[in-house]
C-alpha cells in the first residue's frame, strides 16, 4: 500500500470524524496509544477512511447498518452502540429512525439484543436532553 493512499484514506477519515465526533483520534489515542501505538490513527484511517468514507451508501444508512450490527452482536458492544448512536443522530438520522433500526434486530439478535440496544439508546437520549 503506498503512503499516498495511506495518507488520503487517512485525511478522509479525519474529515469524516470531524462531522460525527470531532474529538475521537484525540479520545482513542489517549485511551489506546499507549498500549498500542498508533491505534487512534489506524481505527480513522480504516474505519472511518476506508469503510465509511467509501461511496455506494449515504453516511446516515451506514451508520443505520452499524446501529443494526452492534445491537445483534449483543450488550457486549454497548460502549460502541452509544457513540455510533451518537454519530448516527450526527449524520442526520431522527431518534425513531435509530429505535426501529435496534428494534428491527429483535428478529435476529433477539429481544435480548434489541432491549440492550434500546437501553443504549434510551442513555444515548437522556444525556442529550
Amino acid at each position: 500500500m503506498s503512503t499516498a493512499a495511506t495518507n488520503t484514506a487517512l485525511e478522509r477519515g479525519r474529515d469524516l470524524t470531524q462531522q460525527l465526533n470531532p474529538n475521537l483520534e484525540a479520545v482513542l489515542a489517549e485511551r489506546y496509544d499507549d498500549l498500542l501505538p498508533g491505534f487512534s490513527e489506524s481505527l480513522i484511517e480504516w474505519a472511518y477512511g476506508r469503510h465509511y468514507a467509501r461511496p455506494g451508501l449515504d453516511l446516515k444508512t451506514r451508520q443505520l447498518c452499524t446501529i443494526a450490527a452492534l445491537t445483534a452482536l449483543g450488550g457486549q458492544t454497548a460502549p460502541q452502540l452509544k457513540i455510533n448512536i451518537e454519530h448516527t443522530l450526527a449524520s442526520g438520522a431522527s431518534r425513531t429512525e435509530i429505535v426501529e433500526a435496534i428494534w428491527q434486530m429483535a428478529v435476529y439478535g433477539g429481544l435480548p439484543a434489541a432491549i440492550n440496544g434500546l437501553n443504549a439508546a434510551r442513555e444515548v437520549f437522556e444525556a442529550e436532553a
